[in-house]
């Protein structure tokens, strides 16, 4: 699914496809760029400036994480809680609005799932 790069992803190219998404405002998180809906945290720079920290559900993550182990990790810090982090080197720029949208889902409002003309998938 994201195994192949298709060009070179930054944070800017996060942020510029989050930004398209409804009521998505930039932020920071411990220091380092972020995106936030209604002040809920999706996505972030890891500290290591490497790696984007993208909440997942913890299905979809272990999925990823045996499907493209060179894309997807986790550290232990994460291991309870759903979030996946995925390498900016390695990740596809096709797989990016999916997967950014998707952990967009999971913070966005009932409101903002209509606006954006599909359904919660609660």
């Amino acid at each position: 699914m994201a195994r192949r790069k298709t060009g070179s992803v930054t944070f800017k190219t996060v942020r510029d496809i989050g930004l398209s998404l409804p009521d998505v405002e930039e932020s920071t998180s411990y220091g380092t760029p972020a995106l936030k809906t209604r002040r809920k945290l999706f996505a972030r720079l890891h500290q290591d400036g490497h790696h984007l920290v993208l909440k997942c559900e913890l299905l979809e993550r272990e999925m990823l994480l045996q499907a493209a182990p060179e894309v997807f990790s986790i550290t232990d810090h994460y291991k309870d809680y759903p979030w996946i982090l995925v390498d900016l080197s390695t990740v596809s720029r096709n797989a990016l609005p999916d997967m950014i949208e998707r952990a967009w889902r999971m913070v966005a409002s009932k409101k903002q799932l209509a606006q954006h003309g599909s359904s919660s998938e609660d």
